[in-house]
């Protein structure tokens, strides 16, 4: 008699099911069949929706919360930018420079954060963010400074696809590596490490007690967020071929943690939800108002705290049938 698998079921919800190979599938296909024109933006919410997963992944399943989660988004924009005006713009080798350099400051980083809970954590991941943006100005010789970093120059996606203004090739790269990254952080989270990484988030003291090396693993994901972080901040620079003290800032920050509130933390699909609604909603409004939309993202932003404080995805998920919930 064989002997059961105890993580069949882990296994069973790693495994996508229908519904979600529609929704890639439409997310794919609708920008080029129906908004041709959409395409730099359908690239741009590509590339958030990329950086929000990985800032879940420390947020919404390890509890880390931070408020400077760009400067690892800036770090492999500025590494990939680098090495293509220096001559190297081979796409794929690009982003993963991005995302190695990310994660090893990530690295080293996590051995501070993993040490401070609550407004101390705040505090220093703000920090943090203000020097990567002072560093990035201070060495213009390097970075270009507050001019930005000139002379990015992007090759051809396998020596046939060129990165043109109107975002063809830009966001069906951009969609591949996010959707790759995406498989990736669901496996992760669904693994027994991700479970244990709940259980720190609920109660670090009971998982100590039960012997689960706290530190230990949250510097790991920590690690593995700044790179995620990395490689969408490369995306960043090679489809839009510039970089500037912007990819750096508290206002990317700011904006990326809004998507993962709207959209829901802890869900993987939240952040993508997030960051579609959010980018939209920001394009159609600062063309009707180019002024004052943040107020109707702030009144947005409201009024899905006070009816669904567990975000869109979560909401959504209350309405819809157990048995669906269950898939």
């Amino acid at each position: 008699m064989s002997t059961p698998d105890p993580h069949a079921w882990l296994k069973r919800k790693v495994r996508p099911a229908a519904p979600e190979y529609v929704f890639w599938l439409v997310v794919l296909v609708l920008p080029y069949a129906a908004f041709p024109s959409y395409l730099a933006l359908a690239n741009q919410i590509a590339i958030a929706a990329l950086f929000a997963i990985s800032l879940d992944l420390i947020l919404g399943y390890a509890g880390i919360i931070s408020l400077g989660h760009a400067a690892f988004f800036g770090i492999g924009a500025y590494t990939a930018g680098i090495l293509s005006r220096y001559g190297w713009g081979e796409p794929l080798s690009g982003i993963a420079a991005g995302g190695a350099v990310a994660g090893l400051v990530g690295y080293l980083v996590g051995f501070i954060i993993v040490r401070v809970r609550h407004l101390a954590l705040l505090m220093i991941t703000l920090g943090f963010g203000f020097l990567m943006v002072e560093l990035a100005n201070a060495n213009g010789w390097l970075t270009g400074g507050a001019d930005g970093l000139q002379g990015v120059d992007t090759w051809k996606l396998f020596g046939a696809f060129k990165f043109d203004l109107w975002g063809r090739t830009a966001y069906g790269y951009s969609f591949a590596v996010t959707f790759l990254l995406f498989l990736l952080c669901r496996r992760l989270v669904h693994s027994p490490f991700g479970l244990s990484l709940e259980g720190i988030r609920e109660n670090p003291t009971r998982t100590v007690a039960v012997g689960a090396p706290n530190r230990t693993r949250l510097r790991h994901i920590f690690t593995y967020a700044a790179a995620i972080a990395g490689v969408a901040g490369a995306l960043l620079a090679q489809t839009t071929e510039t970089v500037s003290l912007e990819v750096l800032g508290f206002q990317r920050s700011a904006d990326v943690a809004v998507m993962l509130i709207l959209g829901g933390t802890g869900r993987l699909y939240g952040a993508i939800v997030g960051a579609i609604i959010f980018l939209f909603a920001r394009d159609q409004l600062a063309g009707m108002n180019p002024q004052y939309w943040y107020f109707w993202i702030g009144l947005l932003l409201m009024v899905v705290v006070l009816f669904m404080p567990t975000g869109i995805v979560g909401g959504l998920s209350r309405l819809m049938p157990k048995r669906v919930k269950r898939t």
